[in-house]
């Protein structure tokens, strides 16, 4: 699957997710993920998503450009 494309949209979605604590479904080289967005931030020269696992409260760091989908979930 292709990189997904960061549109002005998709960003502000992301970004809300972050701001409201929702969960988002996402998919990373194959594998589907849901965490809760704890923020948008630059990580070294990339920007990621810092999601927490709601099972473990373990956070897990996600480059947007090995996102290859995400959806959020209200």
């Amino acid at each position: 699957m292709s990189p997904l494309r960061w549109t002005a949209e998709r960003m502000d979605q992301l970004e809300n997710a972050a701001r409201r604590g929702l969960r988002v479904a996402l998919s990373r080289r194959g594998s589907e993920y849901v965490v809760v967005a704890q923020r948008v931030s630059s990580v070294g020269r990339h920007e990621a998503l810092i999601g927490r696992l709601p099972m473990t409260g373990e956070d897990l760091t996600f480059r947007l450009e090995d996102i290859d989908s995400f959806q959020v979930i209200d």
